[in-house]
C-alpha cells in the first residue's frame, strides 16, 4: 500500500522541481526527502528520480504518480474539511500569511478575534510578498493568505483557489512639506515626472505595478531609495529626498516634515484572501476568513 506521507513527499518535489526546495515546503531535512523517495521507490518496484545535471527530476512513472499523488492529497484535504465541518468548530493549527501592511493593518484584531472566539484554533501567522503567498497556499504550506490587485494590474492567480475581497484600500503621493505641489488638494502622477522616486525592492508586486503604471503614462522614473517598509519610505521623504506611492493600510502616523496629498484618479489596491478551494468547508478557514472581513471593515468604516 502506498505510504501517503511519502506521495506528499512526492507530490512536493513535483511541484517545487528539486530536492531542496520540496525540503524547506515540507520543513523537514533534504536527507529526509531523499529517505522518504527511497522508501516510495522500493514501494512501487520501479526509479521515480534519475540525476539531471546537479539536481534531480522525475521519471514517466514519477510523473504518472505525481499526478495520482495530487489528486489523493486533494482528496486527503476534503475528507479533513468535512470531518472539520462535521465536528462544527474551529479546533487544530491554521497557518496564514500576508503582505507587510496587510499584516499590520488586520492581523492584530483579527487573530485576537480568533483567539477570543476559538480557543482551541492556534494560528501561525507571517509576513510575505503576494506572489509568494499564493504559491504557498497552492502548495500547501500555508491555509490562508491575505494578497492584493492593484487597480489596474492583478495579481495572476492559478486555479484551485477561492477568494473573498476584504477591502479597497486607496493610495495618496507622499512628497516632502517643502515640495512645490504639497498644498494641493489633489495631484496627478504625471505631475511628479520630473522627482526622484523611493520605492519597493526590485521584483515585488508594488515595485512593479509602480513601474508598469509610471511607464504606461509616459514617465520613465527616476528610482533614487528603495525601502521593505512604508515607515522607511517616509522617513526618507521626510528628509526631502523623493516622493512615492503610499497606500493607506497600515500606514499609521504621517511624520513631521512629509506631506501626503490624494490622487485625483482614486488609485487603490484591492485586498482579498485566498484559500485552496478543496478547503474551502473547513469551519477554521471560514473563521478566519470572518474575521479579517471584521477587521477590514472597521479600517474602511
Amino acid at each position: 500500500m502506498l505510504n501517503l506521507e511519502r506521495l506528499r513527499t512526492l507530490d512536493a518535489l513535483a511541484r517545487h522541481g528539486s530536492v531542496s526546495g520540496a525540503a524547506e515546503g515540507l520543513h523537514v531535512t533534504t536527507s529526509a526527502v531523499s529517505q522518504q523517495m527511497a522508501k516510495l521507490e522500493r514501494e512501487v518496484g520501479q526509479p521515480l528520480l534519475v540525476k539531471n545535471g546537479r539536481g534531480v527530476r522525475l521519471t514517466d512513472a514519477g510523473r504518472l504518480l505525481a499526478d495520482h499523488a495530487e489528486r489523493i492529497l486533494s482528496q486527503v484535504e476534503l475528507a479533513q474539511s468535512d470531518i472539520e465541518a462535521q465536528r462544527g468548530r474551529a479546533v487544530g493549527e491554521l497557518q496564514i500569511g500576508a503582505f507587510p501592511t496587510a499584516a499590520r493593518g488586520l492581523f492584530p484584531a483579527a487573530l485576537a478575534a480568533l483567539r477570543a472566539g476559538h480557543p482551541q484554533l492556534h494560528v501561525r501567522s507571517r509576513e510575505m510578498e503576494p506572489a509568494e503567498a499564493v504559491r504557498r497556499v497552492v502548495r500547501g504550506d500555508l491555509d490562508l493568505a491575505v494578497v492584493l490587485d492593484w487597480y489596474n494590474k492583478p495579481l495572476p492567480m492559478p486555479e484551485g483557489l477561492a477568494k473573498r475581497a476584504l477591502l479597497d484600500d486607496p493610495a495618496d503621493v507622499a512628497m516632502p512639506a517643502d515640495h512645490p505641489l504639497a498644498g494641493r488638494a489633489e495631484v496627478d502622477l504625471e505631475d511628479f515626472a520630473d522627482d526622484e522616486w523611493i520605492t519597493w525592492p526590485d521584483g515585488e508586486f508594488c515595485c512593479d505595478w509602480l513601474l508598469f503604471t509610471l511607464r504606461g503614462k509616459g514617465i520613465e522614473p527616476r528610482i533614487a531609495h528603495v525601502a521593505e517598509e512604508h515607515a522607511t519610505q517616509l522617513a526618507l521623504i521626510g528628509g526631502g529626498l523623493g516622493v512615492s506611492v503610499t497606500p493607506r493600510m497600515g500606514r499609521g502616523p504621517v511624520p513631521h516634515g512629509v506631506r501626503v496629498v490624494p490622487v485625483r484618479h482614486a488609485m487603490s489596491r484591492h485586498v482579498y484572501a485566498v484559500w485552496r478551494a478543496d478547503a474551502d468547508r473547513r469551519p477554521s478557514i471560514r473563521a478566519a476568513v470572518d474575521a479579517l472581513g471584521e477587521a477590514a471593515a472597521t479600517l474602511s468604516g
